[in-house]
């Protein structure tokens, strides 16, 4: 080999040794390379956190908000009508058992204290003397239709008939009296509310006995027709012989009326009786047979 070959060959030799291997992998480089699966992390972690958020729901008063909204204004009124007819059907519901059930309780207290009254005068009086109509003409009894002894007073408006009693006829027909030789003694009572004294009237049949308690006499009547149903504006039931009985001549009658149907009172029930016997009443007040 020629010496110039060889000093080529050694100056090759010596550049491959003085060149540097290759550089060892950084940290920024590594960090480089791992910075692309950071940024894939991230991208996952705000899609999860996205997914979360449509997860969770909305706030209740929103929701609701959104609900009425959707409902519409005549979903709404009818909402609000309906409550309003559920209040109101409440209180017809306490207004019913006002007049139905409370009326009687408070009337039927009245009716008693009245009724004490009028037996003291008697009791106070023992004597035959006049008859006593203090606080009340005397008491009516029909077995058929109630086991009470019912207070007659004077007077069938509702202020006289509100308090539990019966009352006779002052007008549009004036009624005769029990111990009047001829005439027709006209009763009237509530049928339903405020004692509701004539509420079964139509559980007495012709045959049954009516009697009138005063402070001296027991008045027996024995029903001889009724009639179910007529207008309130017959007044000729009330007459000293009354219409629609059959009688034509002059007697003594008695004759209850009330309201028909129950719970109305658009027509009249009628009971007519007649006058069969008259008892003394002793120190004993002893009933007669017809009430024992």
């Amino acid at each position: 080999m020629s010496e110039a070959k060889r000093d080529a060959s050694a100056k090759k030799a010596a550049r491959d040794e003085s060149a540097p291997e290759s550089a060892p992998e950084t940290d920024a480089d590594a960090a480089s390379d791992e910075a692309p699966a950071a940024d894939d992390a991230a991208d996952v972690a705000v899609s999860e956190d996205a997914e979360d958020a449509a997860a969770e729901p909305e706030p209740v008063a929103r929701t609701e908000g959104r609900a009425e909204a959707r409902r519409g204004p005549i979903a709404v009124a009818v909402g609000v009508l309906g409550e309003l007819l559920i209040t109101a059907g409440l209180v017809l519901a306490l207004f019913v058992v006002y007049s139905l059930w409370w009326t009687n309780v408070l009337a039927d207290r009245q009716a008693k204290k009245e009724s004490d009254k009028v037996r003291e005068h008697w009791a106070a009086d023992r004597g035959p003397g006049n008859l006593d109509t203090r606080d009340g003409l005397g008491f009516l009894h029909v077995p058929s239709m109630s086991s009470d002894d019912i207070l007659v007073k004077k007077g069938t408006d509702p202020k006289e008939l509100n308090q539990g009693v019966a009352g006779y006829y002052t007008e549009p027909v004036k009624s005769a009296l029990p111990f009047d030789q001829s005439g027709n003694f006209a009763l009237a009572a509530h049928r339903d509310g405020h004692g509701a004294k004539f509420h079964n009237i139509h559980k007495i049949d012709e045959g049954d006995p009516v009697v009138f308690e005063t402070k001296n006499t027991w008045y027996v009547y024995k029903v001889f027709k009724t009639l179910p149903q007529t207008s309130k504006y017959n007044v000729d039931v009330l007459d000293p012989i009354p219409k629609g009985t059959g009688k034509k001549e002059r007697g003594r009658y008695i004759t209850l009326t009330t309201c028909t149907p129950v719970y109305t009172s658009k027509y009249r029930y009628i009971v007519w009786g007649e006058l069969v016997r008259t008892q003394d009443v002793d120190e004993d007040r002893t009933p007669p047979a017809e009430l024992r």
